[in-house]
């Protein structure tokens, strides 16, 4: 049986909810993250300051909010990807959702610098970056060989594939964009899997 769509309502407060924080990012990559203020994203948003806060508990919350939609269809592709298939490799194919978002390399370097130049932006974006560990554990979990560890490597190897994606972003933010992410990221996996 096809499930059913959600509610109209739902789907317009996720459209809402999407579009005021495309516009938040906007403002925040013009003035800075820091230097904005939730009115000023309200304004250029075209709601007011407490509509926003019907969307959002936050400032940070606005700036992180898409990650956990990034989780989920890093997680659905991982689920999707052959049972026989490599895990690392499985990971990577995953992790490539993050390059579907419909934006130019350029905004998406903006956001990335952006995260990453704030001490608060950073430490919520790897916060919210954990949850996407709780989603892919199970799942890596049912592919590995039974053991009294299976659950235990299961996180660490989703935990080890998201620090390597993190520091591949970090490094892409601070060379301008110059190699392609992915290629980093191979990279970082490669140096984690060869100093066993």
């Amino acid at each position: 049986m096809k499930a059913s769509p959600p509610p109209l309502r739902q789907q317009t407060r996720a459209v809402v909810r999407s579009l005021i924080a495309q516009t938040a990012m906007a403002v925040f990559a013009e003035k800075g993250y820091d230097e904005t203020t939730v009115e000023e994203v309200a304004a250029a948003a075209g709601v007011s300051r407490r509509t926003l806060f019907n969307y959002f508990k936050s400032k940070e919350d606005l700036a992180l909010s898409g990650l956990a939609e990034q989780g989920e269809k890093i997680a659905a592709r991982f689920a999707s990807s052959p049972p026989g298939e490599d895990i690392w490799e499985s990971l990577s194919s995953a992790f490539r959702v993050l390059e579907e978002i419909e934006t130019t390399s350029e905004r998406r370097l903006e956001i990335v610098t952006l995260l990453f130049g704030s001490e608060s932006l950073r430490a919520g974006h790897v916060e919210k970056q954990s949850r996407w560990q709780e989603l892919l554990a199970p799942q890596i979990e049912e592919r590995l060989p039974l053991s009294d560890h299976r659950s235990l490597e299961a996180r660490a190897i989703a935990a080890a594939a998201i620090t390597c994606l993190q520091a591949a972003t970090e490094e892409w933010s601070r060379i301008g964009g110059r190699v392609d992410l992915f290629h980093l990221y191979d990279a970082a996996v490669q140096a984690v899997r060869r100093a066993h």
